[in-house]
């Protein structure tokens, strides 16, 4: 099955939520910060309808797609700039271009940091982004779930109870 862009995300993120998400434990329905998400990405941009379009290809769906100009907007609501967004964001590119898509880069974009990144794919990206299909492949087809490395992030993350319920059950 294809990889998505989510997948390619928790790929950079953690290998742990990459897993348990591609094998059918989604907690991001419940998750506060993913209806957070949304709500930014609806209403701080709603004049965007008239340029952007949404588009879906291969498995994934693009919300900001500028046939034009052959540009992708990624709009962020976290409050930190990470590597996962930007993989994310030149899986994207990676995968229009191949289907032979009009892309010249993409834009990152964090309303609550009221900061704007342009993306770019390299000649090393379009080298490096089949080997992290490759990678998600194999975490996703493993037989167990990868083991709970515990890192900043865990905290913010939508599976933190499900990962740290001993921990939270023993005051630990």
């Amino acid at each position: 099955m294809p990889v998505t862009g989510t997948q390619i995300a928790y790929l950079h993120l953690c290998h742990r939520k990459l897993w348990l998400f591609a094998n059918g434990i989604t907690m991001e329905q419940a998750s506060a910060l993913v209806a957070e998400g949304k709500l930014i990405d609806e209403h701080s941009y709603s004049q965007r309808a008239q340029k952007w379009q949404e588009l879906a290809i291969e498995n994934i769906k693009i919300d900001h797609y500028d046939a034009r100009n052959g540009v992708v907007r990624e709009v962020k609501k976290s409050n930190k700039k990470e590597n996962a967004h930007i993989a994310q964001l030149k899986y994207y590119l990676f995968v229009l271009e191949r289907n032979g898509i009009l892309v010249n880069y993409g834009i990152l974009e964090y309303p609550k940091l009221r900061i704007t990144e342009e993306v770019w794919l390299s000649d090393e990206d379009r080298k490096a982004i089949p080997l992290w299909e490759n990678q998600v492949e194999e975490i996703t087809n493993r037989e167990v779930c990868p083991v709970l490395v515990k890192k900043n992030i865990c905290k913010r993350c939508s599976y933190f109870e499900f990962c740290f319920v001993n921990e939270l059950r023993h005051g630990d």
